[in-house]
């Protein structure tokens, strides 16, 4: 994946994230009551672009923030 755009899309979780006042700690909790092996420290990774992000994440942050693929891909 393009560094840029994993960049981007990391951001707008964030921001989606900071939106709904979801921590980052609240946001892995979450996804692993829902059954994704992740970490507070994953969750900044990937919202800093530093970590790429799996698919079964992304159908889940948008269920867990309420939010569109649209706003999550938006670059």
């Amino acid at each position: 994946m393009n560094k840029e755009i994993e960049k981007a899309v990391g951001n707008n979780i964030r921001i989606l994230r900071e939106r709904k006042k979801v921590t980052q700690e609240i946001l892995a909790a979450k996804l692993q009551v829902n059954g994704c092996d992740i970490t507070r420290s994953a969750v900044a990774k990937i919202e800093v672009g530093q970590r790429h992000l799996y698919p079964d994440e992304i159908i889940l942050i948008k269920q867990i923030l309420g939010v569109t693929y649209d706003e999550i891909f938006d670059v």
